[in-house]
């Protein structure tokens, strides 16, 4: 107790040194613990992208390849799924719900989605969170959209606003469908997803103006025509809309939950062997960590980096430890006159070394929590990362005990110094 109360007053004294090196502790500890939250975090949330969805069906094609473009709107299927292989699948036994995506479309180098109401009542991200409206609400008539949270605050659109759908994905737009105006009528919370990146229209839009655009086409070649060819023409494609609002032609891809997961692997085998179109079946959780395991590359780097903080702050501590030695010459002499042994040195300055550990690691906890409080909103809206603030894991409290005995460990060096430094510069006191 002498000894720790010793240790105690020795820190205060050397309040200024002391301070930097158990700051220096503190932060690589809130930096390995906040890297080390938001890896475990983020590959949560990457799974969780898409929640709630039992399977994914499109076209057949490699199981990532369909879930990049239907879930992550990167690539695309070379082909679709047609409306009446739809019907027939989501009428089984079984289907609780299904959502049909159409892509394909773009708006300014952002994703346009065609699908149904069914997809803000029933899709799910992060755990099972619902979509929910920043402002307005769900598209009702064929000529409106709903943007995705940063679609609006990127492009500065706001509810009544008409936007120009363009043919084809990303940056480079085929046709632009100006003839065929949308009205925004909802914005979207942020979700740090690629829903965020994501116009929503009518399924039937898709198609309907597709079809305008190829009549638009056909009456430029035939602009000799008169009246009566028009009227006929204009009846021929309210015909087309009321058809194309009820049954759409082809889908790229429809999600399905299920009542229960028999039904899921069931329904999938079927889907698998279907004849009438080469379809393919996929559950986006497995699919998902396939692709992880793909990119551990990434979450080892972050463990590398996490180790190089820790090891570079207590090289640190080690390095301040040694200078301050050398300046305390003096009251260590004073210690041995008074009669202090060599290994009272050597534990005096181990205490102080796992004293300064200690506190080191309480702050570093400190602002652990105060940082992932302050970030969890931002790289919820931004990087998609769902942080769980909550308490400290096993094997986070683990990595703490390490960095503990590591501090004692790295002490042992100036305390062994203290050891013979002592004896070897004649301090010592003969009895």
């Amino acid at each position: 107790m002498i000894l720790a109360k010793l240790a105690y007053k020795s820190l205060l004294n050397r309040r200024a040194s002391v301070f930097l090196t158990l700051f220096t502790i503190a932060i690589s500890v809130m930096l390995l613990l906040s890297i080390e939250r938001v890896r475990v975090d983020a590959k949560s949330s990457f799974s969780n992208t898409i929640s709630g969805t039992d399977l994914i069906v499109g076209a057949r094609t490699g199981d990532i390849q369909l879930l990049l473009a239907s879930v992550f709107r990167i690539g695309h299927t070379n082909n679709g799924v047609s409306w009446q292989s739809y019907e027939y699948i989501t009428n089984q036994r079984g289907v609780k719900w299904s959502i049909p995506i159409s892509l394909g479309d773009s708006h300014k180098g952002q994703a346009v989605l065609g699908t149904t109401l069914d997809y803000f009542e029933h899709y799910r991200f992060a755990k099972k969170q619902n979509l929910s409206f920043n402002q307005g609400h769900p598209f009702l008539n064929i000529n409106e959209v709903v943007l995705g949270s940063n679609v609006a605050n990127k492009l500065g659109y706001k509810l009544g606003d008409h936007i120009v759908i363009s043919h084809g994905m990303g940056n480079t737009s085929f046709h632009h469908h100006d003839d065929n105006p949308f009205k925004v009528v909802g914005i979207l919370n942020p979700t740090g997803t690629p829903v965020d990146k994501t116009l929503h229209i009518p399924l039937a839009a898709i198609d309907l103006i597709h079809a305008r655009a190829s009549t638009k086409h056909d009456e430029h070649d035939e602009h000799d025509e008169h009246d009566e060819h028009d009227e006929h023409d204009e009846h021929d494609e309210h015909d087309e809309h009321d058809d194309l609002i009820g049954h759409p032609k082809q889908i790229t891809a429809f999600l399905m939950g299920f009542k229960s997961p028999l039904y899921t692997l069931q329904i999938r085998r079927n889907i698998n062997q279907y004849k009438q179109e080469a379809l393919l079946g996929i559950m986006p959780t497995v699919t998902l960590k396939e692709l992880w395991q793909m990119l551990a590359i990434v979450e080892k780097t972050l463990q590398l980096f996490s180790a190089i903080v820790v090891l570079v702050s207590l090289l640190g501590m080690l390095t301040t430890l040694l200078a301050n030695l050398s300046q305390r010459r003096r009251e260590l002499a004073i210690l041995r006159s008074v009669g202090a042994r060599p290994w009272q040195l050597f534990t005096l300055i181990s205490i102080e070394s796992l004293l300064t550990t200690l506190l080191g690691c309480l702050v570093g906890c400190a602002l652990f929590y105060l940082v992932m409080y302050l970030g969890a909103g931002y790289l919820q809206s931004h990087a998609g990362i769902s942080v769980n603030i909550a308490m400290l894991s096993y094997y986070e409290l683990t990595l703490i005990g390490v960095i503990m005995v590591a501090g004692f460990i790295i002490g042992l060096v100036p305390a062994t110094r203290a050891y013979f430094y002592s004896l070897s510069d004649g301090m010592s006191i003969k009895t």
